[in-house]
């Protein structure tokens, strides 16, 4: 009797999950009885399906046999023949089993098999009538019993946090989910390439760190019980790879993860990948040529084209040169040009009047700086570097020489979201400790790192350094809107009872 559950033209019975799980269930204990192994062993010598396509030509005489390896996602019946489909990770192919081919034992224990199980098969290849190149199958092992049956093969995960929770599914049955990972890994493994030609090399410094630098962010706080000290995840790596420029080290990056204790979002998860890049004896402007050439040369090296398609009316053009607009500029456009002139009271009542809530009574910093983060930054879609930020903003930056109370750094946006800040870097570690104190108070000392400053004072070269978000960056050139889709396994809140 044919297997109901793979046969779609059967009047199927409604059945639970449950009621599928204690079948298959039933099934392992069955071949068990019969002495086969329902989690094989090794399989080797299996070939990914997308090279074994490569091997079949239509003008061969010759029989090309084949050995493959992957998981079962369909499955039809038709009497004495059945037509399957194996999946690997590098694609589908179609299976065909007959009385003949193999035993009439073998056949009838392959009727047996379920969407979802993951085989090993031997055969030779064909194509059929409709010109589709498919392995008859000479040989085959069941190499993992699937318990649980996968989401409906034609409505999938619909259920976009189960696809998040269950990055294993959606990997299986969503093409557009397993072709984005294969272009994130490409991009991080371009990015990589384009920096060791640079002359670049990649290093680690620590994730547990005693006091957190860097960046202006929440930690998570942890208790180091060997040392009987408070630790956090580190929030940036800026502070110790400005050490190795110290140390001699005058190219230098790291990729790798950091974690700041704050909200999630489409543009936000608390455990994200950043790349943060030093080079000596360059400044912002040095970064700035930096990012354009290593963003163009992942793009088409990965893609193959420099214009990006978010939607049918978006498309995001990395041709070079990218636009450079001062921040200033920037807000007096949205604010009007007498902005930096008027007192302010003024320029707060403007503020409510484009909508933005305030408590209180802001500094003018903090006022102009939500202008441009909740009215300027989101219409920034094509590449913008936004330039000469206050000073008040980043502390780890020089400032620029015509004016004091600006630095020389820049933002890269794109998208409407910062992909990259970068800087000329402070070298001067009086004016580090001076900013330092000025940003966490004299009375909170502890939270000033010494040795960094100690560092610091036996002469850091002039450097340029930039961070580049890894998953901003991927969500800019694979089109995706959620900052989920490109993470395997974002942070989700524990699901309710």
């Amino acid at each position: 009797m044919e297997n109901q559950e793979n046969s779609p033209a059967a009047e199927i019975p409604v059945q639970t999950v449950e009621d599928i799980f204690t079948q298959r269930v039933n099934k392992v204990q069955e071949l068990k009885n019969e002495g086969a192994k329902p989690f094989g062993e090794a399989f080797e010598g299996a070939e990914h399906v997308s090279i074994i396509r490569e091997k079949f030509k239509d003008d061969s005489t010759e029989e090309v046999s084949c050995c493959a390896a992957g998981r079962l996602t369909a499955f039809r019946v038709m009497g004495k023949s059945i037509f399957a489909d194996i999946r690997d990770s590098s694609g589908r192919m179609q299976l065909y089993a007959q009385k003949g081919h193999l035993s009439e034992e073998d056949f009838a224990k392959f009727k047996k098999l379920d969407i979802g199980d993951i085989i090993g098969i031997k055969g030779v290849l064909f194509k059929t009538r409709t010109a589709e190149i498919t392995i008859k199958v000479t040989d085959y092992r069941l190499l993992s019993k699937s318990l649980r049956p996968l989401p409906e093969k034609w409505h999938g995960l619909t259920d976009v946090e189960q696809r998040y929770r269950q990055r294993y599914l959606d990997l299986i049955v969503n093409d557009v989910t397993r072709e984005t990972f294969k272009k994130r890994f490409a991009i991080i493994r371009e990015i990589r390439n384009f920096l060791e030609q640079k002359g670049f090399i990649e290093v680690e410094t620590p994730m547990l760190q005693p006091i957190p630098g860097g960046a202006s962010a929440n930690p998570f706080k942890t208790f180091y019980e060997a040392l009987n000290s408070p630790m956090y995840m580190r929030i940036a790596p800026e502070l110790y790879l400005k050490r190795l420029l110290v140390g001699g080290f005058e190219k230098v990056y790291e990729l790798n993860r950091n974690f700041r204790n704050e909200g999630m979002s489409r543009r936000h998860n608390p455990e994200f990948t950043m790349i943060e890049i030093y080079q000596a004896y360059g400044d912002c402007r040095t970064m700035m040529a930096l990012i354009e050439e290593l963003v163009t040369t992942v793009a088409m090296n990965v893609l193959g084209t420099l214009e990006i398609k978010h939607s049918e009316d978006k498309i995001i053009n990395l041709s070079r040169p990218w636009r450079i607009a001062p921040y200033n500029d920037l807000i007096k456009e949205k604010a009007g040009n007498d902005w930096f002139e008027v007192s302010s009271e003024e320029r707060l009542k403007r503020g409510r009047e484009m909508g933005l809530k305030f408590e209180g009574t802001p500094p003018d910093f903090e006022v102009t700086h939500e202008i441009y983060e909740k009215l300027i930054e989101q219409t920034l879609i094509q590449p913008t570097f936004v330039t000469r930020l206050p000073a008040v903003l980043v502390p780890l930056a020089k400032k620029c020489e015509d004016n004091p109370s600006l630095v020389d750094v820049f933002e890269l946006e794109i998208n409407g979201q910062e992909v990259s800040p970068g800087y000329s870097e402070l070298n001067d570690p009086i004016e580090q400790r001076r900013r330092f104190e000025e940003q966490t108070g004299s009375a909170d000392a502890g939270k000033i790192d010494e040795d960094f400053l100690t560092a610091m004072e036996h002469g850091m070269p002039p450097a340029g350094g930039m961070g580049i978000g890894i998953d901003r960056l991927v969500m800019m050139l694979t089109g995706a809107e959620s900052i989920r889709d490109v993470i395997l396994f974002p942070q989700l809140r524990p699901k309710s009872n």
